[in-house]
């Protein structure tokens, strides 16, 4: 047998390091001589290679940690000022005071500027109750899809829109979210206006502003009983 046939073959070597991945325990020595191809096309140690493939792991670890951390804090504030909310609604013994603790809730907790509630009825309202609108005002047409799809929507309102929900206010109102309130007993609209074009924007979630639409939606329905 010649010394050809000795030789092990790279095939070999790898099935034996698979078998025993500890191999390198016992001899480490060796991990100082042996070196790797690098993607710059220069040779570096098997342990440099270790540590730069342990540092990226543990950066992308870091990562998703301190992106789960914003999130729960993200979270924990909205968590907070929902309950900000709720007590401000549950305070409130009127309709004035609805709309009063809602303007300044919203203003204090969640940073928008406006805020309209409008509820639909079917006869005529009182004349001196802005938050009522007859279900036959023309007005409505323009909050139909949002109206029949009960979903929020997010972004710019058209002067239309603006002009019915927030008046003399309505050229001042840069980003809404309006939000359907959709129950047995009750349906309407609540819209949160910000002069900041950015603070309301289409790819916002959902779930925070249809919570606040139930509770605000609630309230309205105990006190018109």
């Amino acid at each position: 047998m010649t010394d050809t046939d000795n030789k092990l073959t790279a095939r070999q070597v790898e099935d034996y390091l698979q078998e025993h991945p500890d191999f390198f325990h016992d001899h480490v020595n060796l991990l100082e001589h042996l070196s790797i191809p690098h993607p710059s096309g220069e040779a570096v140690s098997l342990i440099s290679k270790q540590l730069e493939i342990f540092r990226h792991k543990h950066h992308e670890l870091e990562t998703q940690l301190n992106t789960l951390i914003d999130i729960a804090r993200e979270n924990d504030t909205a968590l907070n000022r929902m309950h900000e909310l709720t007590l401000a609604m549950l305070e409130a013994k009127s309709l004035d005071e609805i709309t009063a603790n809602l303007e300044q809730v919203l203003s204090e907790c969640f940073l928008t500027d406006f805020v309209s509630v409008k509820v639909i009825v079917n006869e005529a309202p009182p004349e001196n109750k802005a938050i009522f609108v007859q279900n036959d005002q023309p007005e409505l047409n323009l909050f139909q899809t949002i109206l029949s799809t009960n979903e929020p929507q997010c972004g710019r309102l058209t002067l239309a829109q603006a002009r019915f929900l927030f008046s003399e206010q309505a050229t001042e109102v840069k980003s809404c979210a309006i939000i359907p309130m959709a129950f047995t007993e009750l349906e309407g609209i609540l819209a949160i206006g910000s002069r900041d074009e950015n603070r309301f924007h289409r790819s916002m979630g959902h779930l925070f502003l249809t919570q606040m639409s139930e509770i605000v939606g609630t309230r309205l329905i105990s006190l018109l009983k």
